[in-house]
């Protein structure tokens, strides 16, 4: 398929610059892949009425870092850091925006509070080591920046998205972007999903800048995807396999839930999910088939992009168009602080 397969037109007047009041206050497009790929226009908590008791929900728990930070070269000149990995107590991977690439050995002082040295590259990016007792981490959480997504066009980040760029089960820090299917949910519809006898279950996947990467070849099958860091564990295993004995489904909250899914399985030893800690490129296109996923939860995406191609993979590719060309028509909110869509598989293979 190519990448311009994946195009569509949409208003820049529907793309969220701002959550909505409350979490819950979002829309909910349902689209069911049967034969005639039915969609349905609902409230975000209208999702309670399509998950069933002994259904299994997996959340992504990565916590996003304020990991955009402004300084300066000894020469004066402004540098911005967007920062991709947090490697060690005191390395870092990021981004560097400036006038000349810094050579190794530059010395940059970070947010007028702290000193790093450029050791090296990486590709794009930049291998930077930070000169101070205090472990990187910490200083970023100290002085970073939210790093709101390049789509949402305001000059600095605002206090509120402190709160609403993170999801309310955010627990192990390290993503540099959120993952946003989790952002509509609050403590009262988590109980109200527990209430209902769904089971809830936690991976890891610490989301990196490249998610925002386009895919910039014709042949979307020559595209390179990113890596980023994943943990699925023990626990999360049983509560599939116990899932799957019951008869429920798996419903993953986010394209990260998928990939940390999608990806545990394609390495595992057996025929079963296994436990699994590590880096992934998965690449999840139309063709693709999903070994532990069945439903997907998941915000309104790029044109163009790997996101849209992951879920034309699971709803098949002319649903998932479809469903595209009736959220701008119908004024859906997109992209981060967007509205999120339930998406069911598609029945039958889809050929194009």
């Amino acid at each position: 398929m190519k990448r311009q397969d994946f195009y569509f037109d949409l208003p820049e007047n529907l793309i969220a610059q701002h959550p909505a009041k409350n979490r819950r206050d979002s829309r909910l497009l349902v689209l069911n892949s049967d034969a005639e790929g039915s969609l349905l226009d609902q409230k975000f908590p209208d999702l309670l009425s399509f998950i069933e008791p002994n259904d299994l929900l997996i959340f992504n728990n990565t916590k996003v870092i304020p990991a955009r930070l402004f300084g300066i070269k000894q020469t004066g000149g402004k540098v911005e850091l967007l920062i991709e990995r947090v490697i060690d107590r005191s390395t870092i991977l990021t981004h560097i925006k400036s006038s000349r690439a810094p050579k190794p050995g530059t010395i940059l002082n970070i947010e007028n509070a702290f000193d790093i040295e450029v050791i090296g590259r990486k590709d794009a990016l930049f291998v930077v080591k930070v000169l101070s007792d205090n472990s990187a981490l910490d200083l970023i959480e100290a002085h970073g920046h939210m790093p709101l997504p390049p789509y949402i066009e305001r000059a600095n980040d605002e206090e509120e998205d402190k709160d609403r760029y993170q999801t309310v089960y955010s627990e192990k820090p390290g993503a540099v972007a959120a993952p946003t299917a989790g952002l509509h949910f609050d403590e009262a519809i988590l109980d109200e999903i527990r209430t209902k006898g769904v089971d809830i279950g936690f991976v890891t996947l610490h989301v990196g800048a490249g998610t925002f990467k386009p895919v910039q070849v014709d042949d979307i099958a020559e595209h390179v995807m990113h890596s980023e860091y994943l943990e699925v564990d023990q626990e999360v295993v049983n509560k599939i396999r116990q899932a799957r004995a019951k008869g429920g489904r798996v419903i993953a909250v986010g394209t990260t839930s998928v990939r940390c899914l999608e990806s545990a399985a394609s390495f595992s030893q057996s025929d079963s999910i296994q436990p699994y800690q590590g880096d992934t490129d998965i690449f999840i296109t139309p063709g693709y088939e999903f070994k532990e996923v069945d439903v997907l939860l998941t915000n309104f995406h790029l044109p163009e992009s790997t996101l849209i191609m992951l879920v034309s993979a699971l709803a098949g590719y002319d649903n998932t168009m479809q469903a595209y060309k009736h959220a701008v028509q119908k004024q859906y909110r997109f992209f981060s602080y967007g509205d999120a869509m339930l998406v069911f598989p598609k029945q039958a293979k889809e050929q194009k």
